[in-house]
């Protein structure tokens, strides 16, 4: 019989609200329609009285098993992710962050098609700021062997909204720093190891982004990691030449433009497919 229990694991920082961690507490675990077996909540580094206060209440009334790890420094998010994969009692992980929302079928749908044997299963998203009235799109690549080829260009998954092995994760090196983009560089390398993935298109996730998101996703750093990713996708044979060198000029062009031109180029994007990458 297949076991199709799983963890959920939710980290959260000083840089986080009460507020939405709640609410992305109360729509993964007591709106699901298939709820989670037990949550692992992480957090990372010192936070306030608030935060202390929701993830106290939350522990209180949680109708699953919580555990709940607390880190005395802020190390990032994949020092975070890979502390609480160590500490989930399950196989099956579901990510989830702590100020997004998710859609009440979300797990049931991403467990009926991960159990026959996947590893990994995303899904679309929808960006919101401020509430649901107001939201964009963002779409996921096409399934089997589009998953790998979209990969070159742009992340196949949205980080959030995935449901995975721990194994197929550990198999691949597990999280590993990269600026914002420690999540694209584990899904290449999970690609390249020969993980069996899929995503569900529909959003089964809302994710809220604020007035600064569009700029955290540009300057001079985030240039950096974009190289070292660039360059990490080259070195294991992930990528060719002809497309680390368009993938440098492209993406390096679009962490240095103005945040206004990076939002708009931003949502063209996310509305169509990416290049294939196969050249």
């Amino acid at each position: 019989m297949t076991d199709d229990r799983f963890s959920l694991l939710l980290p959260y920082y000083a840089g986080d609200r009460a507020e939405f961690l709640r609410d992305a507490f109360r729509t993964s675990v007591d709106e699901q329609t298939r709820p989670p077996n037990e949550v692992v909540m992480v957090r990372d580094g010192p936070v306030g009285d608030d935060l202390n206060d929701a993830v106290a209440d939350l522990a209180q009334a949680s109708t699953v098993p919580l555990r709940h790890i607390e880190l005395d420094v802020n190390d990032g998010l994949a020092n975070a992710l890979t502390v609480g994969l160590d500490t989930c009692a399950h196989e099956i992980v579901a990510r989830m962050d702590a100020d997004d929302l998710s859609f009440p079928e979300r797990f049931a749908r991403q467990l009926d098609l991960l159990s026959p044997g996947l590893d990994l299963v995303g899904s679309g998203l929808v960006e919101f700021h401020g509430d649901l009235r107001q939201t964009m799109r963002k779409r996921v690549p096409p399934t089997g062997a589009g998953i790998r080829d979209y990969a070159r260009f742009r992340s196949p998954f949205n980080h959030p909204t995935v449901v995975y092995r721990r194994a197929a994760v550990r198999a691949a090196g597990g999280y590993l720093p990269m600026g914002q983009m420690e999540d694209y560089w584990l899904w290449v390398r999970m690609l390249d190891a020969g993980a069996r993935t899929d995503n569900i298109v529909e959003p089964l996730l809302g994710y809220r982004v604020d007035s600064g998101a569009y700029a955290r996703r540009g300057g001079v750093r985030q240039l950096q990691a974009e190289f070292q990713l660039q360059r990490g996708m080259r070195r294991i044979g992930f990528t060719n030449r002809r497309q680390f060198a368009r993938n440098l000029a492209i993406r390096g062009t679009y962490r240095l433009a103005p945040t206004g031109l990076r939002r708009r180029s931003y949502r063209m994007l996310t509305r169509r497919a990416a290049p294939a990458g196969s050249d």
